[in-house]
């Protein structure tokens, strides 16, 4: 099984899209059994919390429901638990990087480099509307996708 965690900065927009439509690419692949799947935030600032509500209205346009994910904070042991860890913008695999203990077996990546091979961060919609969201999604299928088809399994 392979372990993969989708880190941004607060856990309540783009990790839990990116986590909710990679699991449901996974689930109509028939791969659940070949992965692990969860997100988490660089800061805990909103743990407990559902996403973002306009990231709950974004993910049910397209048939994904995300309501039932709670916000959490990136923890030491996390880079044990994951196999790959995920960044969805550069600071947020600074970050990483620099929690990251020198024996974890997580690899730390940026998610559409790893995905699609682009140098491109996922923009931050928190500041923005509904288009900035779906500007999100639309990334994070693309990433899910590419990420689904070059995972060994």
């Amino acid at each position: 099984m392979i372990a993969i965690l989708f880190v941004c900065l607060g856990n309540i927009c783009r990790s839990p899209l990116a986590e909710g439509v990679f699991r449901a690419q996974v689930e109509t692949a028939g791969a659940t059994d070949r992965f692990s799947i969860d997100s988490a935030g660089c800061g805990g600032w909103h743990a407990g919390e559902q996403p973002d509500t306009r990231a709950i209205q974004t993910a049910a346009r397209h048939g994904i429901d995300i309501s039932a994910q709670r916000a959490r904070q990136i923890q030491i042991d996390d880079f044990d638990r994951f196999d790959l860890i995920l960044g969805l913008d550069r600071d947020n695999v600074r970050h990483l990087t620099a929690m990251r203990p020198d024996t974890a077996r997580a690899k730390v990546a940026l998610y559409l480099d790893e995905a699609l091979g682009l140098s491109k961060n996922v923009p931050d919609p928190y500041y923005g509307g509904l288009s900035d969201f779906e500007t999100v999604y639309a990334l994070c299928e693309k990433a899910s996708a590419g990420l689904l088809k070059q995972l060994p399994g």
